[in-house]
């Protein structure tokens, strides 16, 4: 292991730049004569909900990171100068120059930004949400683990099963992290993994159209995830201190020193609840989870062309699983636990002021621990699975006249391992609940490398009013299969200036390869053998053709309308099954399915004391038989060659909204709405028995409350429409420090939440019921 590891060190760990499709802005502040001020500089976009208030060196330089393309205002006022603003647009990740000189003013004035220049992006060719900081830190709490994806949640197009698994327009396993310009493929979610805490994120990028073909493999939503501070002179940070219902409580801390052209920053967080996973029954038994990460990373600008960055991060979970009653009662304890190490390294070299070029790789141990004790029912699991990656990518961008080109290469290695092994107590638990034909004991034990390879090229084109990104990706998969594939995109969009209006349309081809969990060992010839009768498939890439029309308007210049319709289809489309009565999930795949539906978005950043946004998704998804890859078992095994089914995420209609007032410039309160119209879910009656007595027994097992909130007949979870309210207030705020309290009251009209319903052992889901929050943030 150790030989490996530093193997792919030697081949991976070079220097990367942090963020991708990001700009850099460098801005110059002088006086009448020619010198340098230190002066304190706000730079606000609205588009990207971005605001920050940073300060120049003594030279009047500042130098800010990681700002997602748009157009920002840039203002200053300086005591004994004339107050001063711009516009300044950002499209390239070729950094922008910008001398702002002052001039001599013997009286005090003041400027305000004007923030409705920066509600629309004129040359965005696809629709992108973005999450700024201001959304971050006035988020609703969250259970630990989740913070990050209730953000994402929140938008159109996304929706949760089970234990915070995202969903971005009907995808079940193709959601992509890319963490400070690295791409995570593996599934993030509690159960599955873990997560870079809210308050460790500066911003966030989300894809579900327009997707740049420098991402692959993953493509039902992209998620590009920001960590890092801007960096500025001095030590400034952050701490947190929260707690609620469920037992749960946690805290965090971040901090930066900057000096000269280095910085130096640090985040730790601990968190703890008796809530972690989604519970079975609304009892909510065995739900214990324990959260930690740590991460540290540096900075230096070498000279102003080369910029060197490094990363460390160590995350961990444990946690215990939710028992049904039978479970409760027989004593069961079944816990898991996930561990992910990884560094990243960075490089960035700019050729001209046209020519930028970098460099980045990854080095990442992860591991996935499953136990159970005797008493388990009706089933003992274990599992250890692990994996180290490589990771390495190389990119050029050039920027030429009204066309932009940028071209890259990139290589991911993951050399997987499985451990998997269960025990069935005794024959009477066998017959009860498997196939007479299943196995008391089996065990498996399996490694392969994971091998991919890609390359892309992409084109922007602006001509007035118009934008045009065209883009080709190669990507190369070997695994089970070995697999290529070409995939174009492109994204059209029209500016109109008198409107407000841009209206875009959006092509993308994607190849996406298999989730890799437990893929070893549903492929291997002993778990075809857990049962007489079986099927099994080697599960192909997904290809597809994503296609979207849509609009963004801006109102009054303080309202933005984002208005989208989709349609996918794809072939090979991804889903998952399990491993008998197990809670081990593994990739299976039908021949096609076709999603459309429609999304619209209002955000409201600010009009007088008001801010909010509202949300509406409609969704319709269609998977068709027969089945081309997976596992099946017993009777799952008999497969219809014919017909369709609805897509386990085809959830008609979903909306969020939420809405805040400022009382006072210290204190404020806010009232959200959350509406979910119902997942699919699917449950066979015994043979011959009545509907009516199949609920009665349904009901005696898991509770009237949980069945009274499905419809049988129709096979649909019944809607909930659910309520929270908060209040925040400054309690402290100089020059330097900052003190904040928020309280959330969620769920308050107490709805029982059911996610999902499968049944015995199968995978049951519900949200959690009404629960109180208070978050304390300090800022310096």
């Amino acid at each position: 292991m150790t030989k490996r590891l530093a193997v792919l060190f030697l081949l991976s760990a070079l220097p990367a730049f942090c963020q991708t499709n990001t700009g850099e802005l460098r801005i110059k502040v002088t006086d009448p004569s020619g010198a340098g001020v230190k002066s304190t500089v706000l730079v606000v976009s609205e588009a990207n909900q971005y605001r920050a208030s940073l300060s120049t060196n003594d030279h009047g330089v500042l130098n800010v990171l990681r700002l997602p393309f748009g157009i920002y205002q840039v203002q200053i006022n300086q005591r004994g100068f004339q107050p001063a603003s711009a516009t300044i647009q950002i499209r390239s990740s070729i950094p922008v120059s910008y001398s702002i000189p002052l001039k001599l003013s013997p009286v005090k004035e003041s400027v305000t930004v004007k923030g409705g220049k920066t509600l629309i992006n004129p040359d965005q060719a696809g629709s992108v949400n973005q999450i700024g900081q201001s959304t971050i830190e006035h988020r609703l709490s969250s259970i630990p683990g989740r913070s990050l994806q209730d953000l994402v949640n929140s938008q159109p197009g996304w929706l949760y099963e089970g234990n915070a698994v995202l969903h971005p327009r009907g995808s079940e396993y193709q959601t992509q992290f890319v963490i400070d310009g690295i791409p995570f493929t593996n599934n993030l979610s509690p159960s599955f993994g873990t997560e870079v805490g809210a308050n460790d994120v500066q911003s966030m990028s989300i894809y579900t159209a327009g997707i740049p073909a420098e991402y692959g493999r993953n493509l039902g939503g992209v998620i590009v995830v920001n960590t890092l501070q801007n960096p500025q002179p001095g030590f400034h940070g952050q701490a947190v201190l929260s707690g609620g219902s469920y037992d749960t409580a946690g805290s965090s801390a971040e901090g930066e020193y900057g000096w000269g052209a280095n910085s130096l920053g640090f985040s730790a967080s601990g968190d703890m609840t008796s809530h972690y996973l989604n519970p079975v029954v609304t009892q909510n038994y065995s739900n214990t989870g324990t959260l930690g990460d740590f991460s540290g990373n540096f900075q230096r600008d070498l000279n102003s062309r080369n910029r060197i960055s490094f990363l460390v991060r160590h995350e961990l979970a444990r946690y215990d699983l939710p028992n049904e009653y039978v479970q409760q009662q027989a004593g069961q304890r079944q816990n898991g636990g996930d561990f992910d190490t990884f560094g990243i390294a960075v490089y960035q070299h700019t050729f001209s002021a046209n020519a930028i070029a970098s460099v980045r790789g990854m080095v990442r141990q992860f591991s996935d621990d499953f136990n159970s004790n005797p008493e388990s029912t009706p089933i003992e699991l274990f599992l250890h699975n692990w994996f180290t990656e490589g990771y390495v990518k190389a990119d050029l961008t050039v920027d030429h006249g009204h066309q932009e080109w940028k071209a890259g290469i990139e290589s991911d290695n993951k050399f997987l391992n499985e451990n998997f092994r269960y025990v069935i107590p005794n024959v009477d638990t066998q017959l009860a609940y498997f196939d007479s034909s299943t196995p008391l004991t089996f065990s498996f034990i399996g490694n392969r490398p994971d091998l991919e390879q890609a390359a892309f090229a992409e084109d922007l084109i602006r001509l007035g009013n118009w934008t045009i990104d065209t883009g080709i990706r190669w990507d190369h998969y070997q695994l089970i299969l070995n697999r290529t594939a070409f995939s174009p995109r492109l994204a059209i969009s029209r500016y109109f200036p008198s409107a407000g209006t841009v209206l875009h349309v959006s092509y993308d081809r994607v190849f996406q390869t298999p989730s890799f969990e437990n893929l070893l060992l549903s492929s291997s010839t002993k778990a075809a053998g857990l049962d007489t009768r079986s099927l099994q498939l080697p599960v192909q890439p997904s290809e597809g053709n994503y296609y979207e029309a849509g609009l963004e308007k801006v109102f009054y210049s303080k309202v933005r309308l984002d208005a989208n319709y989709f349609r996918r289809d794809v072939s090979n489309y991804a889903d998952d099954d399990q491993i008998e009565n197990t809670t081990i999930s593994y990739p299976i795949a039908f021949e096609n399915a076709i999603i459309y539906g429609a999304e619209g978005k209002i955000e409201l950043p600010i009009w007088g004391r008001f801010s909010g946004s509202a949300s509406y998704s409609y969704e319709v998804g269609n998977a068709w038989f027969p089945v081309t890859g997976g596992l099946f078992l017993g009777d799952s095994a008999i497969i219809p060659t014919s017909g369709h089914m609805p897509d386990s995420q085809d959830q008609r209609n979903t909306m969020r909204g939420r809405l805040r007032y400022q009382v006072t410039p210290r204190l404020w309160v806010a009232g959200g709405v959350e509406f979910d119209s119902g997942l699919p879910f699917d449950f066979q009656c015994p043979d011959g028995e009545a509907l009516t007595q199949c609920e009665a027994e349904q009901a005696a097992i898991y509770g009237r409350q949980v069945i009274d909130r499905l419809d049988f007949p129709l096979g649909r979870i019944d809607p909930a429409t659910m309520l929270d309210a908060s209040a925040g207030a400054n309690l402290y705020e100089s020059r330097r420090v900052n003190v904040q309290l928020q309280a959330d009251g969620e769920n308050l009209n107490n709805v029982v939440n059911v996610i999902d319903f499968g049944g015995l052992f199968s995978g049951n889901a519900i949200g959690p019921a009404r629960s109180f929050y208070l978050r304390l943030t300090a800022s310096f």
